[in-house]
């Protein structure tokens, strides 16, 4: 993609997606940015560009968005657990005739010492707490607290960016907070609250990760949600920099 001016839609809301605005929007002559959030947080942190926020109205309004917009690149730069977005992308890619690039953070691996039990969704971590623990650091986000709410026997440290609504946990307690966190802060809230279980999501990234390392040294259980997977055929890289190299002239062809 070389010559005139390029504009790339980011599928965004992840600091991958925000890194990748700010690097294009670092060249104006050479690129035109749009970011597009789902408007899921109150006050998310905005990318330099042009930003849209909400839906699209499925695979068809995407596709008709690239097209009326004059999109040259689409880039799946949404959080690993966006499932139905990245399918979205994909077919709505495939019938704009639009290249489409994942960028998606590593997930986290185990190292010796981690007591992690994977799971494929937040209903199968709800199954697995009766046998690990009564006091639980719940940190698949608000949208999944639902699969926990009849689960009156344990207690649940939520930890959510904006305020969660019902349905969830009856023995709740919210903590509002926003990443990167740290080891200290992390071991600090985990021994304040005695929490003896720790739910994730397999989000990957460094912003998130010190509460495994503190789980591992008070050797706590970790139940590990895993990814959905990600659609078929679409090339994928692990960092803004790989995404900027298949930009300036990779193969967009996948």
């Amino acid at each position: 993609m070389n010559g005139t001016r390029q504009h790339v839609l980011i599928l965004g809301g992840t600091t991958e997606g925000r890194g990748l605005a700010e690097a294009l929007a670092g060249d104006p002559a050479a690129w035109r940015v749009t970011s597009s959030l789902a408007g899921r947080v109150a006050a998310p942190r905005l990318p330099p560009g042009d930003v849209r926020t909400g839906g699209f109205g499925g695979t068809e309004g995407l596709a008709r968005w690239l097209r009326e917009h004059a999109v040259d690149a689409l880039v799946d730069a949404t959080h690993p657990f966006a499932g139905t977005m990245s399918a979205h992308a994909a077919a709505a890619a495939a019938a704009a005739g639009v290249p489409l690039l994942g960028l998606r953070r590593p997930g986290w691996t185990p190292v010796p010492g981690d007591r992690w039990h994977p799971v494929d969704s937040a209903a199968g971590a709800a199954a697995l707490l009766p046998a690990l623990g009564g006091r639980v650091f719940l940190t698949t986000g608000r949208t999944d607290l639902a699969a926990f709410a009849g689960d009156a026997a344990r207690w649940f440290l939520v930890r959510s960016v904006d305020p969660p609504e019902p349905p969830y946990p009856p023995r709740t307690e919210v903590v509002l907070d926003r990443g990167p966190f740290t080891y200290d802060g992390e071991r600090a809230l985990m021994t304040r609250h005695r929490v003896d279980v720790l739910v994730t999501k397999d989000s990957g990234g460094a912003a998130t990760a010190p509460k495994l390392a503190v789980a591992r040294d008070l050797g706590l259980p970790v139940v590990v949600v895993r990814r959905p997977p990600a659609p078929p055929g679409v090339p994928a890289v692990p960092d803004v920099a790989g995404a900027l190299e298949w930009l300036r002239g990779g193969d967009q062809a996948g």
